[in-house]
Order: C-alpha cells, then sequence, then structure tokens
C-alpha cells in the first residue's frame, strides 16, 4: 500500500485486497486464524432483502426509500408504526363471560345447568351435531379428536344437554385409560347420565385401546347415560373409532353468540361494521370470539366507544402472548417459551431452523436458572403438530432463496403477524431475567454462516431497539459495531437499518456520530447503513458520507493510513444510493459537490463508476446496467437526470484517477449490446452526448476500434455500429 500514492487510490471503485489486519483476521476462540472478508454490498442488502421478517418486508413487495417501505405485510409509513403494529405498554383485556365459553372450565364435578343452557344458546352449529348427536345416541360413547381451543369441550357439553342426559359431570383429564368405567360411578345425589372427558391424557405405554371403552360402554348402560371424550390430534389410541371435530367459522361463532345479546336486525348491523371484518380476518380464539361479541353488544348500547372496539383484537393477542410467560413450569415447559421467542425471532423461516435454536436458547435460559447445573435437552421432544398449537401458528412448504438459487422448506409462522413483535417486546421489557439468556443467544446467532439466521438476529435487535434503544445499543448493537469482525459489524448494519424502518428514534443521530468517530469500525459501520437508509434522507446521508470520505485525507503524509477499505465502503454505498429511489436527487447531489474538494470528487466519481457496473438482473449476461436503463427512461421522458448521468460519464472519463475504471465500465456496457438490442440502442442515444471535446471523441472512438470480444473473441460487431453514433470532430 506505501507503493501507492493515497490520491490515487482514493478514486478507485474497487481498490486491491489488503494484507490481513486485525480486522480481517478472525482469531476466535480456538485462535484459527479464518480469514473474515467483508461481505460486499450489493450481496448484504440481497441478503437482507430475502431473510428480513414479514412485519419488516423489504423484498420483492418492498423497496427502501421516499420515508415508506412499501408492502403489504405492515404499515410503517413516515417512520411511525400505524395499524396494529403495536409495540407500546401494555393494554389489559377484560373477559366478559358471556355465553360461558369465556368462563374457566370446570375440571372436575358437575357442570351448572344454567352453563349448559348458555352454552347451548350461542352455541354455533354447522350441521354437523345432528350426526353427532346420533352416533352418541346410539354408542353411547362419542371419541372428539382436534386441536386445542378449537370448542371440542363446548361441543361436548352440547351433545349431552340436547341429548337431555342431565346432570353432567366432567372427569379429570388425568383419569387412566385403565380405570374409566371404575370414574362412571354415582355422585352426589344421584347418577349422572352425562360425562365428559377432556383432553384425555394418553401415552404410549397407557393408550385408549377398545376394551376400555366396552367397559365404559357397559357401565353407561346400566346408568343410561352418555359420555364424551375430547383428545387432541396427537392422541395415542388403538382400535378406537375417533370423529374428527372441526369447528365452526369465526364469523358462524360470533354470529350466534350476538343472536344471544341482541335483536336480530342489530346483529345484522354488527356483524356489517368494518372492525368486525378486521377481527374475523385475524385468528382468534372461541373465548376471544365471545368476548368480542360481548364487546359489540355493549357497543351497540352505548356503552363502548369505537376506538375501544378497534383495540380489543390487539389487546387480546397482547394478553395471550402475556399468559404465554406468566404461566408456571407446569403450564408451559421452560423449553417450549425459547420455542415461542426462536418463533417471534423466525417467523416464517424453516421450522428445523426454528426449532434446532430454539433448543440453543433454552440451554442458555436453562444456564441463567441454574448456573451449576449442565444443560440437558431432551434429543426427541415436542411434536410438531403441538407445539405450533402451542403458539397458534401454523407449517407450510414454501421456497426459500439461497445463495444456491431458491430450495423449498417447510417454514413456520404465526397465525397473526403481530405477534413476534408483542412477544419479543414483552420478553425484553416484561421479563429481564430473560435478558442474559437472550443476549447470549443473539452473539451466537451473529456468528452464524448462514445469512438467514443473522439477519433474524439483526431484525430481534431492532425489536428490541424500537423497544428500549439505551438497552439494545449498550447491550447488543455497540459490541457488536466495534467488534474486530466485519460479520459482527454487518450484524450492527442490519441492526440498525431495520430498527429504524420500524421507527426507532434517532439512527440518524447515531450514524452521523459514527461516520465522524475516530474508530474507523463504527465509520463503517456507519457507511454500510447509510448507503441503506439514506433513500428516504439522501441529503443527510450524503453530507454524512462527504464528511467521512474528509476523514480519510487528513493525514497524507503517512500513506500506509490510508484507509483503501474505508474508501470502498464509501464508494459503495454512494453507488447504492445512485440505484435507489432518490436516484434523482442523489444524482444532481453529487453533481452538486463534484468540485467541492478532493475527498468529495474521488467520492462521486468513485460511486458513479461502480454504479455503472451494475445490471439490473445480474443473473442474467444480456441484461441492461442500471444506470444505462435510467438514462434511456429520463432521456425519453425528458428529464434532468438524462444530462447528469451524462456529465457524470464525462467527468470520471475525463479524470486522470478514474480513466481505466470508467472505460473498463464502458467496455462491459459495449459488450452487453452486443448481446441486448436494447441495450445497443440505448447506448447510441448516450455515447453522442459524451463527445464535446476533440480529447473525448479520441477516447471513445480508440475504445471502439480497438476493443476485443469477450474472453479474447473477435471485435463485437455492434462496436463499429456505435462508433458511426459519435458526431464527427
Amino acid at each position: 500500500m506505501s507503493e501507492q500514492q493515497p490520491e490515487r487510490t482514493d478514486t478507485e471503485p474497487d481498490p486491491p485486497p489488503q494484507e490481513p489486519d486485525t480486522e480481517q483476521t478472525s482469531t476466535g476462540a480456538e485462535g484459527s486464524g479464518e480469514r473474515d472478508q467483508p461481505q460486499d454490498v450489493w450481496t448484504a442488502r440481497r441478503d437482507l432483502v430475502d431473510h428480513s421478517p414479514r412485519t419488516m418486508d423489504i423484498g420483492a413487495r418492498a423497496r427502501f426509500g421516499g420515508g415508506t417501505v412499501h408492502g403489504d405485510q405492515t404499515n410503517l409509513a413516515g417512520n411511525q408504526i400505524t395499524g396494529d403494529v403495536f409495540l407500546g405498554g401494555r393494554t389489559e383485556v377484560h373477559h366478559w363471560a358471556f355465553a360461558g365459553l369465556s368462563a374457566p372450565s370446570v375440571t372436575s364435578g358437575e357442570v351448572p345447568q344454567v352453563r349448559l343452557e348458555r352454552l347451548a344458546a350461542s352455541f354455533a352449529d354447522d350441521g354437523t351435531m345432528g350426526d353427532l348427536l346420533e352416533q352418541l345416541r346410539r354408542e353411547r360413547v362419542l371419541v372428539l379428536a382436534g386441536a386445542r381451543f378449537t370448542g371440542r369441550q363446548t361441543a361436548a357439553l352440547v351433545l349431552l344437554h340436547r341429548l337431555g342426559a342431565a346432570p353432567v359431570h366432567v372427569l379429570d383429564r388425568d383419569t387412566a385409560p385403565g380405570s374409566l368405567a371404575e370414574r362412571l360411578t354415582a355422585t352426589g345425589a344421584g347418577p349422572a347420565r352425562g360425562y365428559v372427558l377432556g383432553d384425555l391424557a394418553t401415552r404410549r405405554g397407557t393408550p385408549l385401546r377398545e376394551p376400555h371403552l366396552l367397559a365404559a360402554r357397559s357401565r353407561l348402560v346400566e346408568q343410561d347415560a352418555y359420555l364424551v371424550i375430547t383428545v387432541g390430534p396427537m392422541a395415542v389410541l388403538e382400535d378406537i373409532p375417533v370423529v374428527r371435530w372441526q369447528p365452526p367459522t369465526a364469523a358462524e361463532v360470533l354470529a350466534a353468540h350476538l343472536r344471544t345479546l341482541v335483536a336480530r336486525q342489530t346483529v345484522s348491523e354488527l356483524l356489517a361494521l368494518p372492525v368486525t371484518a378486521d377481527f374475523l380476518g385475524r385468528s382468534h380464539r372461541l373465548r376471544e370470539i365471545a368476548d368480542f361479541a360481548g364487546l359489540l353488544c355493549r357497543h351497540a348500547a352505548g356503552e363502548v366507544t369505537d376506538e375501544a372496539v378497534a383495540a380489543f383484537s390487539r389487546a387480546s393477542l397482547e394478553n395471550q402472548v402475556q399468559e404465554w410467560f406468566e404461566e408456571d413450569e407446569s403450564a408451559i415447559h421452560l423449553r417450549d417459551k425459547a420455542f415461542l421467542v426462536a418463533l417471534a425471532a423466525f417467523d416464517g423461516g424453516p421450522y428445523a431452523l426454528t426449532a434446532e435454536l430454539s433448543d440453543l436458547l433454552y440451554r442458555h435460559l436453562l444456564k441463567t436458572e441454574n448456573p451449576r447445573l449442565v444443560p440437558e435437552v431432551p434429543v426427541f421432544g415436542t411434536h410438531i403438530d403441538k407445539r405450533l398449537q402451542l403458539a397458534r401458528a401454523e407449517g407450510y412448504d414454501e421456497d426459500e432463496n439461497t445463495e444456491w438459487g431458491p430450495v423449498t422448506q417447510f417454514k413456520a409462522r404465526f397465525l397473526d403477524e403481530r405477534v413476534s413483535l408483542m412477544l419479543l417486546r414483552l420478553v425484553w421489557t416484561g421479563h429481564p431475567s430473560a435478558r442474559p439468556a437472550l443476549i447470549e443467544w443473539l452473539r451466537v446467532l451473529a456468528d452464524d454462516g448462514r445469512p438467514l439466521v443473522r439477519t433474524r438476529a439483526a431484525s430481534t435487535v431492532a425489536v428490541l431497539a424500537r423497544t428500549d434503544l439505551p438497552s439494545a445499543m449498550a447491550l447488543v448493537i455497540e459490541p457488536w459495531a466495534t467488534s474486530d469482525l466485519f460479520r459482527h459489524r454487518l450484524v450492527a448494519v442490519n441492526s440498525l437499518t431495520l430498527a429504524h424502518l420500524v421507527g426507532t428514534p434517532n439512527i440518524p443521530r447515531i450514524l452521523d456520530g459514527w461516520s465522524g468517530s475516530e474508530d474507523r469500525r463504527l465509520r463503517w459501520v456507519a457507511a454500510r447503513a447509510y448507503a441503506l437508509i439514506g433513500p428516504e434522507m439522501p441529503d443527510q446521508a450524503l453530507a454524512a458520507l462527504r464528511d467521512a470520505a474528509r476523514t480519510l485525507y487528513d493525514d497524507l503524509d503517512d500513506p500506509d493510513a490510508f484507509d483503501l477499505e474505508m474508501v470502498r465502503e464509501l464508494s459503495d454505498a454512494t453507488a447504492l444510493l445512485l440505484l435507489s429511489p432518490a436516484h434523482d436527487q442523489v444524482l444532481a447531489e453529487l453533481r452538486k459537490h463534484l468540485d467541492d474538494d478532493q475527498a468529495v470528487h474521488a467520492l462521486s466519481l468513485g460511486g458513479f463508476v461502480n454504479a455503472c457496473r451494475r445490471q439490473e438482473d445480474d443473473t442474467d449476461p444480456a441484461d441492461r446496467p442500471t444506470v444505462l436503463a435510467w438514462y434511456a427512461d429520463a432521456a425519453t421522458a425528458g428529464s434532468p437526470a438524462a444530462a447528469g448521468i451524462a456529465f457524470l460519464w464525462r467527468a470520471v472519463l475525463g479524470d486522470r484517477y478514474s480513466t481505466r475504471y470508467a472505460l473498463e465500465a464502458l467496455r462491459d456496457w459495449v459488450l452487453i449490446a452486443d448481446r441486448s438490442p436494447g441495450t445497443e440502442w440505448a447506448l447510441a442515444a448516450l455515447l453522442p452526448q459524451l463527445v464535446t471535446t476533440p480529447t473525448e471523441h479520441q477516447r471513445l472512438s480508440h475504445l471502439l476500434r480497438t476493443m476485443p470480444g469477450q474472453d479474447g473473441a473477435p471485435p463485437p460487431r455492434v462496436a463499429a455500429r456505435l462508433l458511426t453514433t459519435l458526431p464527427p470532430q
């Protein structure tokens, strides 16, 4: 590096590789000396776009720029979170026991008759209850299999009520299958005529078998009684006839509850409300639907405001999230809580990856609970369906973008996309004792070799920063930003970028401070981050990049101190801004400040040449160069950008330090034009605008007359045709 003059290297868009130093070599815990190379800005941006969660959708349906991230998953406008993306404080949800569904379930003992009547009055029958009633009357025993929170037990109680099998007793769910018949005995004042055994616990060693049901049926015949057993989808059964329970739709359940509360005309009016349609479009459990019906009833009576009705869906969801983490260990195991946190971080990601990393978090949580014990994780644990059911999530197949192309994966996501943001906020602020384990987990994720994992670590920290910026900065982001490893700094870049996109205040202020920092690692992070968030504030971003460039020229007497890596970062950041939705404003700024000083001149020209090397589709060798396509569109529309692009082209071609790189980029354009007629037409329109002096004519004509073809092939024929477009001198 000492053999090169700083004035020349500063204008090089792609300086030669450096010798390894402490910032390019990873020593790690093992001292392996593994090379730690900075990922180029284009690949890093692609990974961020491909792997960000849907609540921060910046992919094909969204772009950085204009102060708004346009997408159909969230509404993040003007850096303010709107709609139902909620990161605020706790909202209380009061459950009203309308129609009995939201009241606590009876775990054992007789069900009050008044409750049975309320349930029957508000039950939504989609036409299947008649067949179930006949089967129960004939067989005496009915086994309903389905997911929890889908109304299985309510259906069981309603069936017995319609049969007139009163009184109805609920049996303890821990009843062993072998002792089922013994539990069907007289209780209280007389024998029960209806029994419900909800969520029967079965295991591989103690399945529910046909002999158990035969013995129970004999006892039921003696008592003239009936029994309904509800089990989960994964219950262990042997030779047992099972009815698969399919719950009615949310709209049917809501209408059924409203009919018991208000007049029929009012039911129609309440169902037609936009807020009702929004509520039904979400994933809500039956008890929440029952509570919403009660709230609508109070709204119709003028007791509840429109705002309270609109906030109910979000509030009930947050209440569910709070319940997950406030329950004791006997209700929700710590391993399941770790899975919920991992799913919040990897919402919409591959299930196997989420489960793998949730077990990693589980080990950190166990270590927090008892540092003296060796954390143990069961190799074979909870079934997928059961885990997803607990999390109110779903599994599905979808392509995942990888460096080798799309790969089909089985993924998992919350049924309601708002859960991930709420959950991460709650864990970070409501359970600070979990912070050490969560921080260690995030640090491991930042070291992972998979771009998806690193990106989700960044998106998780972005949510934490939106909730508690000082803690997130001090505990996570700043240690990454000051790391000697580029991969850590890149996660810090993505964390700050995504934090800004979800409305975290003061991110530009942080980047401004880091742009002028004496720590080159912080300057690197600031340059990368401004390249990503800059399109919504191009003037501020470019000003920060110019200031950072000037710091490189503070001491030109020491060539070894000249930071070539930072030169490339600033150049790439400028190029990325030039190709962003704010390209016209960025182009005008570059032209305006081109001759401010040596550092800014080099930054502007280097960024422009780098931008000229990009194609609209890098995977298609015949696709148009992005800047050339921009020029063609601007020239057709009569936009000032056309003159600006030609002006910068003349500047880079006429600069003694950037001429070689500009001619290389132009040579690439000619080779693409040989394969693409559209590129040829656009280049034929641009080239005459680059000739205003005999020197410019000589430079371009020499290129077109002498350039070889691809890989030493004969000169491309398009070069001769383009030569004729140059104006005579």
